[in-house]
């Protein structure tokens, strides 16, 4: 047994991520014996250890109450499932669990409720209330009010950023297939799958390749995605099949099942991984080369010297994109100005922006504490 596995048997907080692919049968319909079988293993799991779980499954219940025939592909037809089917789904998480005496507890979200820090600070501290209580709470995408910009695009996301949100020490991601592999094994019968993955790489995120189902919204790529970005936090993360029996006790126990992630020796800061991770940009700001080796090479903040052009219409304290010359973006901070203040203050020193302004309230366009670098997940 490798360390990495060793270390899952001494996991405290587990948050476990179902897709609809991994509650649903080969038709797309909910699947509620195995449902029944996934409750009873993660109760057991509940038993000894904090559990979060990130449910998918809405929409497909929704469908199926409706009485269509498939997903719709519009937002409104969507939405409408998933106010369907939320209810549906929580009363089958209510009924699974309280056979056993424990309590869950629904927490809807969307990407707005992450992206303002005292929305997010708040949601962080109901969610350790309701783990000190003993209650497992379920989370889900509010897909019925969710729009482009305030959506996660996917539960993989949405797992992630949960298991950034409660400080987990595992993320178990249940897909319909075994975990990573060389290749894809739904079309070449030499795919392998791939044991552990010491670091996401550009040549790992493109081993994940796209969704090829019609339920769910994610494919491996953005489960990858997921891991790369737990593990930034220190975090570990298993890709796994939920269509084996008894998988959680396994992956738990340390057992070889799925794809192992193991997390970086030096994790990033809470703070550091919300900026990068829970913020869109609402601009951009092109820098030159010196900037940029300043900003990723010695940790230095971003001086308005630096600057050689700002997009987008922005606030001071909004997020922005730092992007190199050639527009390949290498880091997200908060603006210490406006956008409109940024362009009058680009290319001058820091001791002329009082001059320019009329006041200077920091000398940095964008400080140390406010950066996070940013890479290909």
């Amino acid at each position: 047994m490798s360390p990495g596995r060793q270390a899952m048997q001494s996991a405290r907080r587990v948050v476990v991520k179902i897709g609809t692919n991994a509650l649903t049968n080969a038709t797309g319909r909910f699947d509620r014996g195995h449902f029944q079988r996934l409750a009873g293993d993660l109760l057991e799991v509940a038993r000894t250890r904090e559990l979060v779980i990130v449910s998918s499954g809405a929409i497909a219940l929704g469908v199926e109450r409706l009485g269509w025939t498939t997903r719709p592909k519009d937002i409104p037809g969507k939405q409408a499932c998933a106010a369907v089917g939320q209810s549906r789904l929580m009363q089958a998480w209510e009924e699974a669990f309280a056979e056993r005496g424990r309590t869950v507890a629904q927490i809807l979200l969307t990407h707005e409720d992450v992206q303002d820090r005292r929305r997010y600070l708040n949601a962080r501290h109901t969610l350790a209330r309701l783990l000190e209580e003993r209650v497992v709470p379920v989370i889900n995408e509010n897909d019925t009010v969710s729009v482009a910009e305030l959506k996660f695009g996917d539960n993989d996301t949405l797992a992630g950023l949960v298991a950034g949100l409660v400080e987990a020490d595992v993320l178990v991601v249940l897909s319909d297939v075994e975990g990573l592999y060389t290749a894809d094994p739904r079309s070449d019968p030499s795919a392998a799958l791939i044991p552990e993955v010491t670091e996401v790489t550009p040549k790992v995120l493109e081993l994940g390749g796209k969704s090829t189902s019609g339920v769910g919204t994610g494919g491996m790529a953005t489960k990858v995605r997921a891991a790369a970005r737990v593990a930034e936090l220190g975090i570990r993360a298993v890709i796994c099949s939920g269509q084996r029996p008894h998988v959680l006790g396994q992956v738990l126990a340390g057992e070889e099942i799925g794809t192992l992630f193991e997390p970086k020796a030096t994790p990033r800061s809470a703070r550091a991984a919300w900026i990068a991770h829970a913020l869109r940009a609402r601009g951009t700001v092109v820098v030159d080369e010196g900037a940029r080796r300043a900003v990723v090479e010695q940790k230095k903040s971003l001086l308005p010297s630096g600057i050689r052009a700002v997009q987008g219409d922005f606030d001071k304290g909004d997020p922005v994109d730092l992007a190199d010359e050639a527009g390949t973006v290498f880091a997200r901070g908060l603006s210490a100005y406006d956008a409109d203040e940024l362009r009058r203050i680009a290319g001058r020193k820091s001791s002329e922006i009082e001059a320019v302004l009329g006041y200077r309230y920091l000398d940095e366009a964008v400080h140390r504490d406010d950066l996070a670098l940013v890479g290909a997940f």
